[in-house]
């Protein structure tokens, strides 16, 4: 067993254990392998021990990679969903709604309406989810939480986008209460954003099912508070070596 299949055991684990602490339904919890620096072979070693889902920060990185797996003689077969959960800036809308399956991090609507303009129609629709800086975090990307309901009505309106949730990066937390308490919060701006759309009876407002929240330090608490996609990426892949600067 390679070092990356064992890992993606334990972390499977780690939300099967998850799970059951939080009186959860295993399957309930979706694991995205975050792959973002690490090469097509480590990508095809956890696709080859059955995960089906990755996360690339990087676009171009992204799309390089999708290129070497799908080449023969060996393509990646079956083709795994992959998620771009990296900042999205206006002259890069193309490489995601041509390349990407999901997109975790639309917090514009001038990027929603390029990505639904650019978006081929032979593919199908981009799946989003809305971040929200849930805790106000200085340095992170998102919407404050009272710009999330009026941003998910307009992105319901453009057809080859389906939205499908919220997604967050908190600032770190001490201990597993903490982490849980700023979840929370997120769980229940999700259900209030949901709950909102469905009684307005919004056309696809029954797709909102997505909080892609939690990560390698963090991911039982997110559990614990009803995340429903967990992003994972050096508890499965080991650490990471940056480029310097240039």
């Amino acid at each position: 067993m390679t070092m990356i299949v064992n890992k993606l055991h334990l972390v499977r684990d780690r939300i099967h254990q998850a799970c059951q602490d939080a009186g959860r339904d295993p399957a309930s919890v979706q694991l995205l392998a975050v792959s973002k620096t690490f090469g097509p072979e480590a990508v095809r070693e956890a696709a080859a021990a059955g995960q089906t889902a990755f996360g690339e920060n990087y676009l171009q990185e992204g799309v390089d990679k999708m290129a070497a797996l799908d080449a023969p003689p060996h393509p990646l077969l079956p083709r795994p969903a992959w998620h771009c959960i990296g900042p999205v800036q206006s002259n890069k809308t193309k490489l995601v709604a041509t390349h990407f399956d999901w997109l975790h991090t639309l917090d514009r609507l001038k990027i929603a309406q390029r990505l639904n303009e650019q978006r081929g129609d032979d593919q199908a629709p981009l799946q989003v989810c809305l971040q929200v800086n849930i805790d106000g975090g200085a340095n992170k990307s998102g919407l404050a939480p009272q710009e999330v309901l009026p941003l998910a009505r307009a992105v319901l309106g453009l057809p080859r986008l389906r939205l499908r949730g919220l997604m967050t990066i908190p600032e770190p937390q001490p201990d597993f209460e903490s982490q849980k308490q700023v979840h929370l919060q997120a769980r229940a701006l999700f259900d209030l954003v949901r709950q909102t759309l469905l009684e307005e009876g919004l056309p696809g407002a029954a797709d909102f099912d997505t909080l892609s929240m939690g990560m390698t330090g963090d991911l039982e608490a997110a559990i614990h508070a009803g995340s429903t996609m967990v992003r994972v990426g050096s508890a499965i892949f080991g650490g990471r070596s940056y480029p310097a600067a240039t």
